[in-house]
Formats: structure tokens, sequence, C-alpha cells
């Protein structure tokens, strides 16, 4: 038995060492870098992919707004009734929603650029630079436009409801979930 694990162990390190002779990656020729100031077709094709990424989810954030924040209201009145004091949640959720309401037509715009593309073909690919360049700085531009319009509301809200459901635990709620 001990010589065929020998023999197995010598085989497999002999096998290593081959491996270990050959590069583990393999190098490929650079193309030409842009002059400095200038960004490349595959940087702009990036950029453009993750922006467009961005706002699909934006979007998903945009659907239905108004039906999200009557059931968000629906429940903060239920709870109202019942004694509860959603005051800070109540302000959360019209700062979100009037925040909502003043960064649409930015949004609206961001899907006028999507839907031009210039500078990209249907797929993403750039076919005039300059344009494509453009059309990346004015998503990005208005991108930060939305984001300052949101004022960070949204994020207000979530922790606005946290803490509310944290100060409205029921009676003998155990802080760690059972398994």
């Amino acid at each position: 038995m001990k010589s065929i694990f020998k023999k197995t162990l010598m085989a497999v390190l002999s096998a290593a060492l081959v491996f270990a002779a050959f590069p583990i990656s393999s190098a490929f020729a650079q193309g030409v870098t842009p002059p400095k100031g200038e960004v490349s077709n595959e940087k702009l094709e990036q950029a453009w992919a993750h922006q467009l990424q961005a706002y699909e989810m934006l979007g998903k954030g945009f659907e239905d707004t108004d039906g999200q924040i009557a059931k968000i209201q629906a429940r903060l009145d239920k709870a109202a009734a019942n004694g509860k004091d959603v005051a800070a949640l109540q302000a959360a959720l019209d700062a979100f929603a009037a925040a909502l309401k003043n960064a649409r037509p930015t949004y609206n715009s961001i899907n006028g650029i999507v839907n031009s593309h210039q500078g990209f073909d249907a797929s993403g690919k750039v076919t005039d630079s300059e344009k494509a360049k453009s059309t990346v700085q004015e998503m990005r531009a208005k991108m930060q436009q939305l984001k300052s319009e949101m004022n960070a509301t949204g994020k207000a809200l979530r922790e606005a409801l946290k803490a509310f459901r944290e100060a409205n635990k029921p009676a003998g709620a155990s802080t760690e979930r059972d398994s």
C-alpha cells in the first residue's frame, strides 16, 4: 500500500513541476493607447453599459411610485389610528414623495439620452467616438442631477422605517430571529 501511495505522490509532484514550468497567464499585445485626455472606445462602451444598467435600476424605483407611496401612507394611517407615533415617518415619506415629483422630469430626460444613444449603435458599440464621449458625459451629468434632486430622501425614508419598526416591536419579541 505504501508503494502505491509513494508512486501516486511522485506522479502528482512530477505533474506539478511540469505545469510549474509553463506560464500561468498569457501575454497579449497591448493596443495603441490613446493620447492623454482621450478615452478609448472600449472604456466608452464600458461606461455606457454601466450607465444603462444604473438607468434600468432607477427605472424600477420610478415604476408605480404613486402606488408605492399610497401603500406606505395607508400603513401609516393604520399605525396612527392604533395610537402609534408616525410623525417622523410621515415627514420622511412626504420628503421622499416631493423629491420624486421634482426628479421625474430629470429621469424622463435621461430616457431621451438612452433612446437616442448618440455615438453608440443599438448593441452599445461606439460608432462615433466624439458623440459617444459627449453622450456618456451628458448621461453622467443627468445622473448626478437626479441624485442631487433626490437628496438622499430614499435613504432617509428607509432609516425612518427601520427606526419605526424598532420603536414599535411587539412586547416579548426577540432581537434574534429563530431558525
